[in-house]
């Protein structure tokens, strides 16, 4: 007990030595060791590397979850140490719905199977999701995590031990000063060498640890590379699967077309694109050459054959290829990325198709493809 309440007391007494060191130096009464330019330079850079990398870290846990109160249950669990439960993904979601409405409108009807194809693909790109935000946590926001929780709480500790002993230094060299007597004088310089060894021996522990940030930025450097590799992996994934839906529904656009206007033919006055658009809405469409009205849809099955079709006089088109088609049949023109073709369309033909030419080739191909130039 008399151990324990001595050294209470010289904790007091060191506590409140070194708040009155600490007060006059603010009050401009006190002299104040300065550390070296460079010492600085690393704490001022230390500083900078935790600022912005709790910046970064909570931005892209943003990224890969908006949802703030699906972080506030992930952050729960990892203090916890416990597994975060498995999460749909919303494209999951949206795929589970369509699988489901298909089935009620028919998995038969042109609509069911659309909903069905495209369920599919929002599944697969949930899937890619999922695979991106478990890859993107374990390559980048672990090591972020790692740096603030362990190496820069060992930093901050250091550095607040460098202070406590920085205010030693100058509360022992203001006692130096006061001292008269050449006993106390003797005590003071003993004691200011001590001191001065320990604040030295903290210095040089500190700067090592602040000079190790060179290699937080190398493994932050490396964990960013892996990050960028992950989203280019995710996103090249949702393009090519978004590419093969594309190709799949202006394969089958025709068809369902067909479908509904056997089963309800539209009136003589009425345009085949406009019946087009009302019973087709999921498929995007691009303005075309206006067809006549009024045309019957037999006129279609004249010009199933590409190679006889001759161009009007009036009404070709520039058009720019926006991505790589392949022909399904003899009847469609293969198409190359960026290339340039001449298209134009004919009265009672399926507004989703053009016939286009590239020299002595010809045939249809989709306008979803394709930019039509003025």
């Amino acid at each position: 007990m008399d151990f324990n309440v001595k050294k209470l007391a010289s904790d007091a007494g060191v506590f409140f030595s070194r708040a009155m060191q600490f007060t006059e130096e603010k009050l401009g009464q006190a002299e104040k060791t300065e550390l070296d330019a460079h010492f600085e330079n690393l704490l001022a850079r230390a500083d900078c590397t935790k600022n912005w990398t709790e910046k970064i870290l909570r931005q892209t846990e943003v990224l890969l979850q908006p949802n703030p109160s699906a972080r506030v249950e992930e952050f729960l669990y990892e203090k916890l140490d416990r597994k975060v439960p498995s999460r749909v993904t919303n494209g999951e979601l949206l795929a589970q719905y369509m699988a489901e409405a298909a089935n009620d409108f028919g998995p038969g009807t042109p609509y069911g199977k659309t909903l069905i194809k495209v369920g599919e693909t929002q599944r697969r790109l949930g899937a890619a999701e999922r695979d991106f935000i478990h890859s993107a946590s374990i390559n980048f926001l672990t090591p972020l995590r790692n740096f603030l929780e362990g190496d820069w709480r060992t930093i901050s500790k250091e550095r607040r031990i460098l202070q406590n002993r920085r205010l030693d230094l100058d509360a022992c060299k203001a006692r130096l000063k006061k001292a008269k007597a050449a006993e106390a004088k003797a005590a003071a310089e003993h004691e200011l060498r001590l001191t001065q060894t320990e604040f030295d021996r903290q210095a040089e522990v500190t700067r090592l640890l602040l000079e190790g940030i060179s290699s937080t930025h190398v493994n932050h450097l490396r964990c960013l590379h892996e990050f960028v590799e992950s989203q280019t992996n995710y996103y090249a994934q949702c393009y090519q699967y978004m590419l093969d839906l594309q190709k799949q529904l202006g394969r089958f656009s025709g068809t369902f077309v067909g479908n509904a206007e056997s089963t309800s033919p539209p009136p003589a006055a009425t345009s085949p694109p406009a019946v087009a658009a009302a019973t087709l809405p999921a498929v995007p469409t691009i303005p075309v050459v206006p067809t006549i009205v009024g045309v019957p849809n037999t006129v279609a099955e004249s010009v199933l054959n590409p190679n006889e079709v001759k161009p009007p006089a009036s009404g070709t088109r520039k058009a720019r290829v926006l991505y790589d088609y392949e022909a399904a049949d003899s009847t469609e023109l293969a198409l190359l990325a960026d290339e340039m073709i001449t298209v134009y369309s004919l009265p009672g033909m399926d507004p989703d198709w053009l016939i286009g030419e590239r020299g002595n080739q010809k045939g249809k191909v989709p306008v979803t493809y394709l930019e039509l130039l003025s």
